[in-house]
């Protein structure tokens, strides 16, 4: 093993750490390999112009040209009206809704990126389920399953198909067409869909209940209460905030009544008067404290039902928020957050996985799949579908979509695949100019266009593709190809790829899926080579297998878009996911030999 190829190994094990821990956003990860790159060019191989090539690569500007096209379609609500039609013809039967589930998001996974498939169809999905009396937990984890297998369909269906086809060319100088693997993609679809549909009522959990009511879902009701001012209470005269300062109380006081009216959240200019009823959201401990202030008289008959509390007055709006992951509220702890300030909201819960959280919420730090229960009004909720940093799990009305431009997004993606597919044009030329058709014909505004790329991804791409011409210039790949090839010697050539399959599966579980793609193709390749073995096979085992993070909901967004609204726990991902993960290496593998041959 040479200098370059320890160095080069180095900085791969640095990433993959960086990638499992995330000390630092993965996207910043990507940077820091592109300037060690550099930095160690004498080694690496890597000068300042490859190393930013991956700006520049075809597959990069790919994935951002059909990140953009994937909200032309999000904008016209093709995905939301085939859901609600969908959830129309079903009836309480849970498999009749797993297959509608899968129905719906596998088949429009391969024509658009699957993460705001599930961001589009979560809650229409949770809405069906509530309203059939089934739990969402039954339903919602197969949702991310199933868009992630639809991925497969096409080339355009993940940014990992795109970026195995550039790796492809270049390695192999053979470009995937655009329906080249659809129907192995199909078989592995189908397979997928009927595990699910058999499998996921009995392996899943009831997590969530059913609905009868978010108050009693979260289990609020003890955390809201009414306390009365007396009428020589010392605070009279003083404004809400200023007396909660004084008194150093950690409470939200969600509304103050006064005869017939009712002030909702009167912190800046509401005076305490006497006789005033305060309605207040604050753990057990923080009730007992307000209790001991002197002046405040606790009812000793409730004249308001929690209920009633939450939803009387403007505030009259409980939703459920999604964090995604690369929210910009990520790692930010909810009092700094703005939460209330920009969405006029107010925070009741928070679920996270399998744990609900309903005290110190100031001080928790909001992390990527958190669901948070929210009161706030009707226009804070059309505020927050409007924005990137959360998902609402309440179906948005068709008024905010463009209908009227269906018939321009239905012809212009079918121009981008139908050029592409006729290899009359490049895929990332196509997609190029569907991104111009799209804003030219208005189904897309100009400023929509950068709102919807997914930018940690670029710089993600960008990042770690000179890392891939390093593992190859250097012999880095040559090297581990022929220490792997070794193993060929004991075992058939289908086995070797089989646990190709199952490794970059594996890794796809703690890095990207893009990153893990990037880093197993050229030694696969280079495996192949060394076996004799056929080199596109392997390509494309990694590539399918870069689409299977069934085993947590960190490998892969759309897992973890579902973990907090399903209430999943880690143990739920590994009991439906295992199985199905060992059942699509076996078809994958297999279908592999069989259409390419091994």
């Amino acid at each position: 093993m040479t200098t370059g190829m320890l160095i080069v190994l180095v900085i791969v094990a640095v990433a993959v750490v960086l990638f499992v821990f995330e000390p630092v956003p993965i996207d910043v990860t990507a940077l820091l390999v592109l300037v060690l790159l550099v930095l160690l060019e004498p080694w690496t191989q890597i000068g300042p112009l490859e190393a930013v090539s991956g700006f520049s690569n075809p597959a990069t500007i790919t994935v951002l040209a059909m990140l953009i096209l994937s909200e032309g379609v999000r904008r016209t609500g093709v995905v939301e009206s085939l859901g609600r039609r969908l959830s129309k013809v079903v009836n309480t039967s849970e498999r009749r809704h797993l297959a509608a589930t899968i129905g719906m998001s596998g088949p429009i996974s391969g024509l658009m990126n699957n993460t705001p498939v599930v961001a589009l169809l979560m809650p229409v999905v949770n809405d069906m389920a509530h309203k059939a009396k089934i739990s969402p937990s039954k339903l919602l984890l197969p949702l991310s399953y199933a868009s992630m297998l639809g991925g497969m369909l096409t080339l355009i269906g993940t940014s990992t198909n795109i970026l195995a086809s550039d790796l492809s060319a270049r390695l192999l100088d053979h470009r995937m067409g655009m329906f080249e693997f659809t129907h192995l993609g199909l078989i592995v679809l189908v397979v997928g869909a009927v595990y699910l549909i058999f499998a996921a009522p009995k392996l899943l959990p009831e997590r969530i209940k059913p609905r009868e009511d978010y108050l009693e879902e979260y289990a609020v009701g003890p955390y809201l209460t009414e306390v009365c001012v007396g009428e020589d209470a010392p605070m009279i005269g003083l404004r809400v905030g200023k007396w909660l300062e004084i008194q150093k109380l950690r409470v939200d006081v969600l509304a103050l009544i006064r005869g017939d009216e009712k002030y909702d959240h009167p912190y800046r200019d509401n005076t305490l008067q006497p006789g005033d009823m305060l309605l207040v959201h604050a753990s057990r401990r923080r009730l007992d404290e307000l209790m001991a202030v002197e002046g405040i008289d606790a009812l000793t008959s409730p004249e308001l039902t929690p209920d009633e509390i939450i939803t009387a007055g403007d505030f009259n709006s409980v939703v459920e928020l999604v964090i995604p992951s690369g929210s910009r509220l990520e790692g930010q702890a909810v009092a700094e957050s703005k939460i209330a300030e920009r969405f006029d909201a107010f925070i009741l819960a928070i679920r996270r996985g399998g744990e609900t959280i309903r005290e110190r919420l100031s001080r928790q730090t909001l992390a990527g799949g958190d669901t948070l229960l929210v009161q706030t009004t009707p226009e804070g909720v059309e505020t927050m579908q409007r924005s990137q940093d959360v998902v609402v799990l309440v179906k948005q009305e068709r008024e905010a979509f463009r209908r009227e431009k269906r018939p321009w997004m239905y012809a212009i993606i079918l121009g981008v695949i139908g050029f592409a597919a006729a290899d009359l044009v490049p895929i990332v030329v196509s997609a190029l100019a569907g991104v111009v058709a799209m804003v030219l014909t208005g189904v897309l505004r100009p400023s929509e266009m950068y709102a919807a790329v997914d930018w940690r991804v670029i710089f993600l791409l960008a990042g770690i593709i000179p890392l891939g011409i390093a593992l190859e210039q250097t012999g880095t790949a040559s090297y581990l190809g022929q220490l792997l090839a070794s193993s060929a010697y004991v075992l058939p050539t289908i086995v070797v790829l089989w646990l190709f399959y199952i490794a970059t599966g594996l890794i796809t579980e703690v890095i990207s899926n893009n990153a893990s793609v990037l880093l197993m193709i050229p030694v696969a390749v280079e495996t192949a080579g060394y076996i004799d073995a056929n080199p596109f096979a392997f390509v494309l085992a990694v590539m399918f297998a870069a689409s299977t993070a069934f085993l947590g909901p960190v490998g892969y967004q759309t897992n973890l878009f579902v973990y907090g609204p399903g209430g999943y726990r880690v143990s739920d991902f590994v009991r439906l996911g295992a199985p199905l993960q060992l059942v699509m290496s076996v078809v994958t593998v297999g279908g592999i030999a069989l259409f390419w041959g091994v």
